[in-house]
């Protein structure tokens, strides 16, 4: 039996995956659930839950289930799997406009990539643009774990 999900929790989880949280889906409700890395270093160190607020403990008591390896939840793809640079450089290389196009592809190479890319796309009036692309390569990311994980997709909800 697999489970059904809303599409538009799987892009939401993908785009909160960081360098300090990760986002899993919960096999059992189709949840998509946030944990910081500082919720999994507590169970891995075995902290006293007594030293973390309330709402945390919920937050503690799923990285532990993952940490266990329940089989509950299910890591969606890391922000390495994503690579938002490449996304970027994608959507340099998809504009029509060849010169906003070498333009965009410039401002991307080197230190600092993502500050010029975003300055960019502000003073050239292109961020829509590029927010559409990048849900959409977020969707299709989204849809080919799905497929991979053998996970229903629901996609009643708007993106």
């Amino acid at each position: 039996m697999s489970i059904r999900v809303k599409l538009i929790e799987i892009i939401g989880g993908l785009e909160c995956q960081s360098d300090e949280n990760s986002s899993y889906l919960d096999k059992e409700t189709g949840e998509v659930v946030l944990v910081s890395d500082q919720e999994m270093r507590a169970v891995e160190d075995n902290d006293s839950l007594e030293d973390y607020p309330e709402w945390e403990l919920e937050q503690i008591a799923i990285a532990r289930d993952i940490i266990n390896e329940t089989g509950r939840f299910l890591e969606l793809p890391t922000k390495f799997d994503i690579n938002e640079y490449e996304i970027m450089e994608r959507f340099c290389l998809s504009l029509e406009d060849a010169e906003m196009s070498d333009l965009l592809y410039s401002r991307i190479k080197g230190s600092g990539a993502f500050r010029r890319f975003k300055e960019t796309i502000y003073q050239n009036d292109i961020e829509q643009d590029w927010f559409t692309y990048r849900n959409e390569v977020l969707k299709e990311i989204a849809v080919d774990w799905c497929r991979e994980n053998d996970i229903e997709i629901d996609e009643s909800q708007e993106l």
